[in-house]
């Protein structure tokens, strides 16, 4: 065999720059997932008392660029990098249902619509580009940018969706109850009536959006609104010192199979 025959098999295979960018969808994944959209629900709020609305969104959108763009420098999957995007895409993410909401006022019953056709157009053009929008092979640009945009997306239409329905009449606790059940239908409807996985995925993921943020506004908010009344600094902390713990356990099992491979 050639050299030019060489170089012409590696045309014909498939491009795989980078190794996958996502980590699994594991039992602490899904608990740093919500702890996350309840650290940014009043994370959000927090920054917004203090700086003010304008600047609050500024400083938000400044760090979710540098947060997004240290993660598509990386080539592989490492859980800082990737867990810290997530949190500053909570956080801006809130902040993106709150201005529409709070600044321009949209009602919620109109931006979770709006926001709900924003992630079906990002699943569609996702879908039409690659085929599908599995979590399972997130190794090309094109990929993690379609991606990030739905998360982006999911935690706009999670904020929204969790608002519509604490001032509908349910309260923090009551949608919190609400989204504890929800997030059990697409895992028992792909355990037992054989939806999609990717679907199963990806409806879990939004609707822990709406479950974290209630929890978390729940403890903050005060008694007179149906909440704990702990106050948004002592939750932000405590959601803050749980993600870090999480997070430090996957860094070091992550390091420890690095190891365990090289060693092998």
């Amino acid at each position: 065999m050639t050299t030019q025959h060489l170089l012409d098999d590696r045309r014909r295979l498939p491009l795989r720059t980078m190794a996958n960018k996502v980590p699994e969808a594991t039992a602490c994944f899904w608990i740093i997932k919500v702890l996350t959209t309840g650290m940014g629900e009043t994370a959000s709020d927090l920054l917004a008392r203090l700086l003010g609305p304008v600047p609050a969104v500024a400083l938000g959108g400044l760090a979710l660029g540098a947060s997004l763009a240290v993660q598509f420098t990386v080539r592989r999957h490492i859980a800082w990098v990737y867990w810290t995007a997530v949190v500053m895409v909570s956080v801006f993410g809130t902040m993106a249902a709150d201005v529409l909401h709070v600044g321009l006022g949209v009602p919620y019953a109109v931006s979770t619509p709006v926001f709900l056709a924003t992630l079906a157009a990002v699943f569609g053009c996702w879908y039409a580009s690659e085929r599908t929008p599995s979590i399972h092979g997130i190794n090309t640009r094109r990929r993690e940018a379609f991606y990030w945009a739905a998360v982006l997306a999911t935690f706009a239409l999670g904020t929204a969706a969790g608002d519509l329905t604490a001032t509908a009449g349910l309260g923090f606790l009551g949608s919190a109850a609400l989204f504890a059940v929800a997030i059990c239908v697409p895992a028992l409807a792909h355990r037992w009536a054989g939806l999609n996985a990717v679907t199963a995925f990806w409806s879990a993921y939004v609707i822990t959006r709406p479950l974290g943020a209630s929890l978390a506004d729940w403890m903050a908010v005060g008694h007179s609104r149906g909440g704990l009344a702990l106050g948004l600094e002592p939750v932000t902390l405590a959601w803050t010192a749980a993600i870090l713990g999480f997070v430090a356990y996957l860094a070091t099992a992550q390091r420890a199979s690095r190891r365990g491979v090289a060693a092998a």
